[in-house]
């Protein structure tokens, strides 16, 4: 147990760039396990966590997000500040990360800030069963992958083949509970917020049961000011 650093370059170290093709997640949840606050996990926001989230953000080569998750947190353009751009650009990155949202329905508004602010054009993963002519298609590049669902598994391998081998998930639960399900996460970066929210929030994956559970180990916790930082990587053989 260490205490959050607070120099970007030391943080950026403690969730680094991998050689292999890697799926990360980023959540947080209340001590007692909820995912959200009044329905939004703003209300668990602490002291580090931007810094971890902005951090996770800037090592990526692509954010994975899904659709009911954008429309609830009002995702705005995936924007990063001038010194995480700089820190891209001087490890040979592009500038900005692509965003790639989930959506079954394509139920997206054209006009959010992240499709009409985007720096670079989002992808939705959408399948075949997908309304063709949705709107959402003059502001993003619409792939169906995947018959009656979206396929995952298809979806990652899509990202890998296009150079996004260091992939960053946000959520939300129904899209972690899809991943674990068809075996795709090998990182967990999971933020404690010292709170007991009780109430009938969720916890951060639902859906099909993993068979079996899918082991992981911990790498490192870290806290600042009561807030705990967490995070687990698949074993390796």
């Amino acid at each position: 147990m260490r205490t959050l650093p607070t120099d970007p370059e030391e943080l950026a170290g403690l969730y680094p760039r991998l050689d292999r093709p890697t799926l990360r997640v980023n959540f947080i949840a209340s001590a007692d396990g909820a995912v959200t606050v009044d329905g939004l996990s703003a209300g668990l926001q602490g002291p580090g966590d931007k810094e971890v989230f902005d951090t996770l953000r800037m090592v990526c080569d692509a954010l994975v997000v899904a659709a009911g998750t954008v429309r609830a947190e009002r995702y705005d353009a995936l924007r990063l500040t001038p010194a995480a751009r700089a820190w891209r650009t001087a490890h040979g990155l592009p500038e900005f990360p692509l965003m790639v949202i989930v959506s079954g329905s394509l139920h997206l508004d054209p006009a959010q800030l992240v499709f009409s602010d985007a720096p670079v054009r989002p992808i939705v993963l959408t399948h075949r069963a997908a309304p063709v002519a949705a709107p959402v298609a003059e502001v993003a590049e619409v792939v169906p992958i995947g018959d009656g669902r979206v396929d995952l598994a298809a979806g990652v391998r899509l990202l890998h083949r296009r150079g996004a081998t260091q992939l960053l998930c946000e959520g939300g639960p129904g899209l972690l509970g899809s991943m674990i399900a068809a075996d795709l996460v090998d990182e967990l970066c999971l933020t404690v917020a010292p709170l007991l929210a009780g109430g009938a929030a969720g916890r951060i994956a639902h859906g099909p049961a993993a068979a079996p559970p899918r082991a992981m180990t911990l790498r490192h916790a870290l806290t600042r000011e009561d807030m705990l930082f967490l995070r687990y990587a698949r074993p390796r053989a």
